[in-house]
């Protein structure tokens, strides 16, 4: 397994997940842990890291199921409406 991939991201300080099992749980996890994780990675992850797990019609499709603190739903709820 290569470093990147068996380093754990910095949006999950408090996990000991590597990379390589957040790509994997985004793929293959029950849907509560899916959207779990999508909702961290918006919470905490850089915009641009973002889009190194996710994409954005997975974003839409999972969107409306995510617990998000309201700010960060505010402002990806704006950044959608503009993307449509």
């Amino acid at each position: 397994m290569d470093t990147k991939s068996s380093k754990r991201p910095y949006f999950l300080w408090d996990y000991d997940l590597t990379e390589s099992q957040v790509h994997e749980l985004l793929k293959t996890g029950t849907d509560w842990d899916r959207r779990w994780m999508l909702a961290r990675i918006l919470e905490s992850a850089t915009y641009e890291d973002v889009w190194k797990y996710t994409n954005l019609a997975e974003v839409k499709l999972m969107f409306p199921r995510l617990q998000l603190k309201k700010p960060i739903r505010n402002a990806w709820e704006l950044a959608l409406s503009v993307w449509q």
